[in-house]
């Protein structure tokens, strides 16, 4: 009760001053109408409340008017506050402020609904480039696996049909430069980059993106440097080969398990590096062939090959395999690259992207292009990877430091690559015969 009384002792205070103060500034009230009264009202309630008065040198109290204005309008500060929710969720996590027309973009492709994709085949790739992006933005992302060779003809039917049906194409390098960039498939990705941090140089290794053609249609994410050298360390250890010509010893005469060169993948691969490594070329390509390798086509049969110890030396394998099986206890390892004088060459593997033209979902397009280049989105892809990412603010810290691209490595993927190819397959021949 006595709680009551104190509470309407200190209501009867408050009438007292807002008549006392309505009388001596009626003049003023007068010329602000109704609204300055009820203002005016408040403020001096709240504060014989305990409320706290607004400085005297602040334009509130200096002018009821500017109290009525600065009540009928939110500050810029709050304005900024509760836009910011919704800005952040617009753009991917990891990128920099989204720019005015990402929300535009992103309010159209929810309605388009749906992005999509040609991708890497296999079950982890197909996650990563798929449920991050739909969780985020809840557009739906129509998915096919492939490993590279396949896609170019596929769109090419299509297209005869009258269909364009892709939006995104995320593979190897060998498609790209082979199909897709001369047959003109992909369209210029500037116009699709959006977001601040993609169109910064510092943001990315080398200075700047990467592009494969100089119409800028087809980006490397994935630049790290391949393991070539393979072997059983009960049989011979890592650091005893510190140049490539150690091969040449007789004694690994018939101990080496190579990847065929002659087809695509690691040991092309590899062989490319050879032709094109200064110190080592189309004489070591040959010398090579001198040591009766014994030449496999199936990435695990060649791993297992020297895990299980018929083999001690695996030359130009699938290094992911490797990677693999040396995680559950097989003994094969990695010759680190940064010990062998000639170094080792540089590829993104499956991991370059391009635009399709006369995409479906343009917005939609924009969106998964710009999520899927943003720093939380190359982190997962890399670690799904084992890869290196072009985005120097991503992670290198769970592959071992030799992966991360080195200074002056030769690339194995490029349009100078390709140009070569023909060359590599015919050093490849001459020294290997029908074996």
């Amino acid at each position: 009760m006595s709680a009551w009384k104190d509470s309407l002792s200190l209501w009867e205070r408050a009438r007292e001053r807002v008549t006392d103060a309505r009388r001596s500034l009626s003049p003023t009230l007068s010329r602000c109408g109704g609204r300055g009264s009820i203002v005016l009202g408040l403020a001096l309630l709240l504060s014989a409340c305990g409320g706290a008065a607004a400085p005297a040198s602040s334009p509130a109290a200096a002018s009821p008017a500017a109290s009525t204005a600065a009540a009928a309008k939110p500050s810029t500060a709050a304005s900024a506050a509760a836009a910011a929710p919704a800005s952040a969720a617009a753009k991917p996590a990891g990128s920099a402020a989204a720019p005015a027309d990402w929300q535009t973009t992103l309010d159209a492709a929810k309605k388009e609904g749906t992005v999509s994709v040609f991708g890497p085949d296999g079950n982890d790739m197909h996650d990563v480039l798929t449920a991050p992006f739909e969780k985020e933005y809840g557009i739906k992302v129509d998915y096919v696996g492939d490993p590279g060779p396949g896609i170019p003809p596929r769109i090419s039917a299509e297209r005869s049909a009258g269909k364009y049906l892709w939006d995104v194409i995320v593979a190897g390098t060998s498609t790209g430069l082979g199909s897709l960039i001369p047959n003109k498939v992909l369209s210029p990705m500037d116009q699709y980059l959006i977001l601040p941090d993609m169109k910064d140089p510092k943001t990315w290794r080398g200075g700047g993106m990467e592009f494969l053609d100089q119409d800028h249609t087809m980006l490397v994410m994935s630049p790290f440097q391949r393991g070539t050298v393979f072997v059983n360390p009960k049989l011979v250890q890592p650091t005893d080969i510190k140049s490539y010509k150690d091969l040449l010893d007789p004694k690994w005469k018939g101990k080496i398990v190579l990847d065929d060169p002659r087809k695509a993948g690691p040991g092309q691969a590899t062989f490319t590096f050879f032709y094109l490594q200064p110190d080592l070329g189309p004489s070591f390509i040959k010398s090579l062939g001198q040591q009766q390798m014994v030449i496999m086509k199936d990435f695990s049969q060649e791993v297992d090959a020297v895990g299980q110890g018929r083999n001690p030396i695996l030359l130009g394998g699938a290094d992911f395999i490797v990677f693999a099986r040396a995680k559950q206890g097989i003994p094969i390892d990695v010759v680190d690259p940064r010990g062998i004088k000639e170094g080792s060459d540089v590829s993104p593997a499956n991991g370059a992207v391009g635009v399709v033209d006369k995409q479906p979902h343009p917005n939609a397009a924009k969106v998964y292009l710009n999520w899927l280049l943003s720093k939380d989105e190359q982190t997962a892809f890399a670690k799904a990877n084992g890869y290196v990412s072009a985005r120097l603010d991503v992670p290198t810290d769970f592959l071992p430091a030799w992966r991360v691209p080195q200074p002056g490595a030769i690339k194995t993927y490029d349009a100078n690559a390709l140009a070569v190819r023909d060359k590599v397959l015919a050093a490849a021949n001459d020294a290997l015969g029908n074996s």
